[in-house]
């Protein structure tokens, strides 16, 4: 394992087609633990988390450690970013700690994948070396499962790496409420590192792509190495999120609606579906595949799995689910050949395109 380098080198070139990537929701994860989410391209992720400890009596002193992420998702189902922790415990010499990291995500459990699984690189500076994870994650109805395995550059002045292993799990109880934990360890832990450990509560906040958790932990903050690394000190927190779609700002707007053209696609009424429907997801602020290719005749069912309703419309007027609410769904059957580029009403920047052959 590197000890000393300067910046991060990724090498991104032997990638497959791009597709979209999952959410960043805390409900899908653990405090300790991403899930193997990657950003879809053109979003911005901004998580700030913020823990707090509390010294001994009689003093009973709050420290507040904050860590901020900021990531961009990029085509190919990549995320590049960088956390931020304004209080590290990993190294004397670096009282602040920085990890730069990028991720890739080839596969996607809803996308037709058996699991989700992602593998991250980074540089942490505080370590003074290169880490690396490998993810995977599989959901089973209100459930999702997490695990990941790490390889970690030992902070100080020796060589050599560390190994840790980390599991979690995350509950959704309703659309908007959950619950979460994770432990992590490493298979080999020197003098005062104990297991590291998170639960919590994760709050989806209603019509806004925002999510926050709330939660206990035994780690510092959120990089591969803290996270690996519990302590004697339970610390307090939460965690708010916080993406920005670029295009929402600076894309290309939706044309007005023309008049339906003589022959056009079938609506059919919002969550009908039969056995041979393709199915898309809405989240995020993207639909997802972005370009759909289908057989005249066939059925696409749009299921909203983000806070915020929106529409799945034609820009030449010839098709319109109305407005699809959080959790629901909405189809159009397609009967005529052609190629239909479509939006969102409410949001324009949210744009797609059916095939039909």
């Amino acid at each position: 394992m590197l000890r000393r380098g300067g910046v991060l080198v990724a090498v991104l070139g032997l990638i497959g087609p791009a597709r979209q990537a999952g959410a960043q929701t805390v409900l899908d994860r653990t405090p300790n633990l991403a899930g193997a989410w990657v950003g879809p391209p053109g979003v911005l992720h901004f998580n700030f988390l913020h823990r707090f400890s509390v010294s001994d009596a009689p003093e009973r002193k709050v420290t507040s450690a904050p860590t901020f992420l900021l990531a961009a998702g990029l085509p190919s189902r990549i995320l590049l970013g960088f956390h931020y922790a304004s209080n590290s415990e990993l190294s004397p010499r670096y009282p602040n700690e920085w990890e730069l990291f990028g991720r890739f995500a080839p596969l996607d459990q809803e996308l037709g994948s058996p699991i989700d699984g992602a593998v991250q690189a980074g540089y942490n500076l505080a370590a003074e070396g290169l880490d690396a994870e490998a993810s995977v994650a599989r959901r089973e109805g209100p459930v999702r499962v997490l695990g990941a395995v790490r390889l970690l550059a030992e902070p100080g002045d020796e060589s050599g790496a560390d190994v840790a292993l980390a599991a979690g799990v995350a509950l959704r109880l309703t659309r908007h409420v959950g619950l979460a934990a994770d432990v992590a360890s490493l298979t080999e832990r020197q003098a005062g590192e104990r297991v590291a450990w998170s639960a919590g509560v994760s709050l989806a906040i209603p019509h806004t792509p925002h999510t926050l958790s709330l939660h206990a932990t035994n780690t510092n903050n959120a990089t591969l190495q803290s996270s690996s690394r519990g302590t004697g000190e339970t610390r307090y927190g939460f965690e708010f999120t916080i993406p920005v779609t670029l295009s929402r700002y600076f894309g290309k707007r939706a044309p007005p609606a023309a008049a339906p053209a003589p022959r056009s696609p079938v609506a059919v009424q919002p969550g009908a579906a039969g056995s041979d429907s393709t199915k898309a997801v809405v989240q995020d602020f993207t639909f997802r595949p972005g370009r759909i290719e289908v057989a005249s005749g066939s059925t696409v069912v749009w299921a909203n799995g983000g806070q915020v309703a929106h529409t799945v419309t034609s820009d030449d007027g010839t098709f319109d689910t109305g407005l699809i609410e959080a959790g629901g769904q909405g189809a159009i059957t397609f009967s005529t050949p052609g190629t239909y580029p479509f939006h969102c009403t409410p949001h324009p920047f949210m744009r797609g395109e059916i095939v039909v052959r």
